[in-house]
């Protein structure tokens, strides 16, 4: 049903930017806009995990450094018949994770300190189950495919605003700056709605790696009471990058509004708990230094 769902998004955002691009832009405009978004976000595709990594200055652990920690990560790749992944920490208190990589064998999971001091060790391999699982369903190439069409629209609306757009289109100046204005929400929500579809596709095929929805139930609750309290300072400073985490690291996310890149956690729980048939149980913290 999730692979539906982004089926059947993606395809409405090709589907504006199909019209918008020629009513704007005409054919020419159109496949200028496309080739132009398709180059920037292959490079963002190649480079994107470096980028983040650095961005957030994640340090690569290895058995001997984090071997509690990155064993977890081994046995959870093994359950999922996944590549062993990079393994990274991020030294933040705000309890959170990521993955990121363009495809399985270049993928690289990073969690920060906070989620182990945190979390019990049930609850981070929920977690980091649910990061393998976004690696699993490629969920990054997803995003870029996404990025692109999005970012095309965008483009087109950029090149109506300084050249004028295609002055023989059917709309008249006030339908081209509705468009001009209307396009890039209507592109901007399609493309949050493909990610908050991911983030629960990622829930489910995590619960499954893990054999254990609950763990993830659990984590799910307390990151986002940690995570409405304690700053993240490297993702205020960099919004863009919010997308990625299993909970939102900015403290804007109250509700489950349309401009939120994931679903409410409540949300998310329920699901679980339904999933697992049963209720949370609560865990002490686990022992990670």
């Amino acid at each position: 049903m999730n692979i539906f769902r982004t089926g059947m998004l993606l395809a409405v955002l090709t589907a504006i930017f199909m019209a918008v691009g020629f009513l704007l832009g005409g054919t020419m405009g159109m496949l200028l806009a496309l080739v132009f978004a398709i180059g920037t976000n292959l490079f963002a595709y190649w480079n994107s995990d470096k980028v983040v990594l650095r961005m957030y200055k994640a340090r690569e652990v290895d058995r001997q450094s984090l071997p509690e920690f990155y064993d977890l990560v081994a046995q959870l790749a093994e359950n999922a018949e996944l590549p062993m992944p990079k393994v990274y920490i991020i030294d933040n208190p705000q309890p959170n994770a990521f993955a990121t990589g363009r495809n399985p064998e270049n993928a690289a999971v990073a969690a920060t300190t906070g989620l182990l001091q945190v979390l019990s060790t049930q609850e981070v391999a929920g977690v980091m189950a649910h990061e393998l699982a976004h690696v699993k369903n490629r969920d990054t190439l997803t995003m870029t495919i996404t990025a692109t069409i999005a970012g095309a629209i965008g483009m087109l609306a950029n090149f109506a605003l300084f050249f004028g757009g295609n002055r023989n289109n059917s709309v008249g100046i006030i339908g081209t700056i509705a468009i001009m204005i209307l396009a890039p929400m209507a592109a901007m929500l399609v493309q949050m709605a493909i990610s908050r579809t991911r983030e629960y596709a990622a829930d489910r095929s995590g619960a499954e790696i893990s054999g254990q929805p609950l763990w993830l139930a659990s984590a799910l609750e307390k990151i986002q009471r940690s995570a409405s309290r304690i700053d993240n300072q490297q993702a205020e400073r960099n919004p863009a990058t919010a997308h990625m985490f299993i909970i939102n690291p900015l403290h804007a996310h109250a509700i489950d509004g349309l401009f939120s890149t994931h679903p409410k956690t409540e949300n998310r729980v329920a699901r679980l708990r339904k999933m697992a048939g049963a209720v949370v149980q609560s865990s002490a913290p686990g022992p990670w230094g």
